[in-house]
């Protein structure tokens, strides 16, 4: 019996401390609950005092545990089943994630040592608790039993006429009777969708194995396996983004891209749709656009303060052409956008072509390239020239012709913005070259490349101080020398201090969350001009480069770990290629 005293003791200090009820309320229900055997939390609801959501938040507050608002979490429903149902609905609780031997989960009453003591004893495993409503507990308990148990029942009528779930022919006709309009399939695509915005994913991919069906999330640059739903869901899992996103249901065999627009959390959520015909069923990739996480400020992207300034100096030419490079994902499109919205003004005119338009900016022109039916950037560039623009942006430069207007452009009093697929800003020159572009003509028109990455940024919550090991410090050159070089000459090399993540709940236990730029900013000076028209090597102008105040990715990357934003294995892992070149 002292159990339920210490938690009415402990949820009535959260509650008052919360401000949520006085000791006359708290007097009130406890001699309601003395009456009636109910649990506090009950009594204080059923009084209209506060509000479940309001109880489960003050407790977790009190026990210093992570409340989560399950109607927006996906649920694996083989992780939800590690315990039986009746298990889990008697104590009102769910297992929500399992990580090496520990097991989190969400409990509407975390007091419960009877309860955690059960399920540790029951599966195995190190039980984590945090806190949930119990309305959001039954919910999720019915969608992980419930929608399973529709499908069981699927599958044993199935069996009941004898179909060969292993044949491909046979799960078509599988996905037909379970359909994409479906209550358990249109929630499961919405949940999974909420999810990966909730989480701050960037592409959701859903991808058919012979035996199974994998979702997984790409958050801060890395794939993650987040449920496998049953093989027998697949087609009408896929249908039912089909048609989401418009696309044509019926033609498997070839690849096909749409759009899908909805709101989460009243939060306008763009979705890119892709799908392509794969061994075992269609690939499909949904890549997350969300106007809320756009960063429009560059002063919060993680340029250096030199960098920085080298930049905005040279993006208020009248003009030339800027190039960002980088792999897919390296955030180009944002510092795009950053540094568009610096100079939309009233008096600007600025245009630009996409493939497709990512953001919406207001005050911008922006032109969705449609290359089947002759909308490509070069033919857009050319338009574009009749237009009377101040500034243009083009979302690649892909092949000569688009190269060749760009440079066009730019002579004749534009400034032209734009993207190449190149690993650093020297070698991006040679590649303009190599398309076909005259090198008096690059020399005269280029102002400025920029390289970029994104690394992973160490979690504030779990951030833990340790020593490196000697060897590693030397093999990225990190001693005295370097911290003047990283503009940091105020910190001491021997007594300097190295941080990583231990890992934990805030972080899905990666020791990171969010991610921040490294940058390699290269202005096109005199001298970079001669050595252009005179063709001389990458290697030679990444040289004269660094001479004239140019910062590596990787020593970017490097300053970064100096203070302590993020780690040196990630440095390592994001320009490796640099430290092969070197």
């Amino acid at each position: 019996m002292a159990q339920p005293t210490k938690t009415r003791l402990m949820l009535g200090d959260a509650l008052k401390a919360e401000g949520l009820i006085d000791e006359e309320k708290l007097g009130q229900a406890l001699t309601i609950q003395k009456k009636t055997g109910k649990r506090l939390g009950v009594v204080l609801v059923e009084m209209g005092v506060v509000r479940e959501e309001d109880i489960v938040q003050a407790l977790a507050k009190q026990l210093r545990l992570p409340y989560l608002n399950l109607s927006t979490y996906l649920i694996d429903p083989t992780i939800a089943r590690t315990i039986p149902e009746h298990v889990a609905r008697r104590y009102q609780l769910i297992p929500i994630n399992k990580v090496g031997n520990k097991l989190t989960v969400a409990m509407a009453d975390p007091l419960n040592i009877l309860a955690i003591d059960d399920i540790q004893l029951m599966t195995g495993l190190v039980v984590r608790p945090v806190v949930a409503t119990s309305k959001d507990i039954n919910n999720a308990l019915t969608n992980a039993f419930g929608v399973e148990g529709q499908m069981d029942g699927l599958m044993e009528d199935l069996q009941d006429i004898g179909k060969e779930l292993t044949d491909e022919a046979n799960l078509d006709e599988l996905g037909d009777e379970l359909g994409e309009n479906d209550a358990p399939i249109i929630k499961l695509v919405n949940l999974v969708i909420s999810q990966a915005v909730e989480m701050g994913a960037s592409d959701i991919h859903v991808e058919p194995y012979e035996k199974d069906l994998r979702i997984r999330f790409r958050y801060d640059g890395v794939l993650h396996n987040k449920m496998n739903p049953p093989k027998r869901a697949q087609s009408a899992i896929i249908s039912r983004i089909k048609i989401m996103s418009s696309l044509d249901i019926a033609e498997k065999r070839l690849p096909q891209d749409g759009r899908i627009k909805i709101k989460v959390n009243n939060r306008p959520i763009d979705i890119r749709v892709a799908s392509c015909p794969i061994v075992h069923g269609e690939k499909v990739v949904m890549r997350i656009l969300d106007q809320s996480s756009l960063k429009l400020n560059m002063e919060d992207l993680g340029f250096e303060p030199s960098s920085l300034k080298r930049f905005l100096r040279v993006i208020e030419q009248p003009n030339g052409i800027i190039l960002v490079t980088g792999p897919t994902g390296s955030g180009k499109s944002t510092t795009l956008y950053s540094a568009l919205n610096r100079l939309n003004k009233p008096d600007v005119n600025i245009l630009t072509c996409e493939d497709p338009v990512e953001y919406q900016l207001h005050g911008i022109n922006q032109v969705h390239a449609k290359p089947d039916i002759g909308l490509t950037f070069a033919s857009a560039l050319r338009s574009f020239l009749r237009l009377d623009p101040d500034i243009i942006m083009v979302g690649e430069i892909r092949d000569f012709e688009t190269a060749e207007m760009a440079v066009k452009a730019s002579l004749t009093g534009h400034l032209v913005l734009s993207t190449l697929h190149t690993n650093d800003a020297p070698s991006s020159v040679g590649r303009l070259l190599n398309m076909g572009i005259e090198p008096f003509l690059l020399s005269t028109s280029l102002l400025l490349i920029q390289a970029q990455r994104l690394v992973r940024t160490i979690c504030k919550e779990c951030r833990v101080e340790y020593k490196p090991k000697p060897d590693l410090l030397k093999t990225i050159n990190m001693g005295p020398e370097m911290l003047i070089k990283l503009e940091c000459p105020h910190i001491n090399f021997n007594n300097m201090v190295f941080y990583k993540g231990k890992g934990c709940e805030k972080c899905n236990n990666e020791g990171y969350k969010g991610r921040i730029g490294v940058y390699e900013v290269m202005v096109i000076s005199d001298k970079l001009k001669k050595m252009i028209l005179d063709r001389e090597s990458t290697a030679e102008m990444r040289r004269v480069a660094r001479d004239e105040g140019m910062l590596t990715l990787r020593e970017s990357a490097l300053r970064k770990v100096v203070l302590g934003t993020t780690t040196i294995d990630e440095v390592v892992r994001e320009t490796a290629a640099e430290a092969l070149e070197e």
